[in-house]
């Protein structure tokens, strides 16, 4: 059976590599893009690829979109406020997981951070643990909570150093062992395709995929 692809953060790093991919995979019947700006990274004429700019500030007053699985991809960029920060990182991804469950959505992939934890005192990582609190909440069938470290790849916006990460950190890996393994950076493209591949396995309950979970589903992609 054909399934159905809700995506937020088609604009971002790993979002971008996520959408290229989805809109490539046959097992997806349609793909439906939900964004705050036009795309440009792909060619909208695909019969596959739903763009719908929308308002998240107003998601349940525009809401008329359906899928199987959600993939949550959006997150801030640079140096954002504590209130802008909340707001894109928890409050739109939890409104988009509530109102996709409600439609019926059974599935849901979402980007979150490594060491996420919703008692952390450190901001950044205790919202992210309380999105994904939050959207387990929801009752999906599956959820699929990634949590990588640094991310490797060209993003379309320059970020600053994100060169010297690129060439730099895929080097210094290889002296992370242990317990350090799981902040080794992992390349977008790699994360896109663990992600896709972990809501393929329909996997029941909740999973939490860090650096050795994210390479081993993308392993599996032949």
């Amino acid at each position: 059976m054909s399934r159905t692809a809700l995506l937020i953060g088609a604009t971002g790093l790993v979002g971008g590599h996520c959408l290229d991919q989805l809109v490539a995979d046959s097992r997806y019947s349609r793909v439906t893009a939900l964004t705050r700006g036009p795309l440009s990274r792909v060619d909208d004429s695909q019969e596959r690829l739903d763009v719908q700019v929308i308002d998240f500030e107003r998601l349940a007053e525009q809401w008329d979109f359906t899928a199987s699985d959600v993939y949550c991809c959006l997150g801030t960029s640079g140096k954002a406020s504590a209130e802008t920060f909340r707001r894109v990182d928890h409050d739109y991804p939890v409104e988009v997981a509530r109102l996709a469950r409600k439609a019926g959505a059974q599935r849901l992939a979402i980007v979150s951070a490594v060491g996420a934890n919703p008692g952390s005192r450190l901001s950044m990582v205790r919202v992210k643990g309380e999105t994904e609190r939050d959207i387990v909440a929801l009752g999906y069938e599956c959820v699929e909570i990634f949590q990588p470290a640094t991310l490797l790849g060209d993003r379309a916006r320059a970020k600053a150093g994100q060169g010297t990460a690129n060439a730099v950190l895929p080097v210094v890996a290889h002296a992370m062992l242990g317990p350090l393994r799981r902040f080794r950076p992992v390349r977008a493209e790699v994360l896109a395709t663990a992600m896709i591949a972990a809501l393929h396995q329909s996997r029941p309950g909740t999973h939490i995929n860090t650096y050795e979970d994210i390479t081993a589903l993308a392993a599996t992609v032949g």
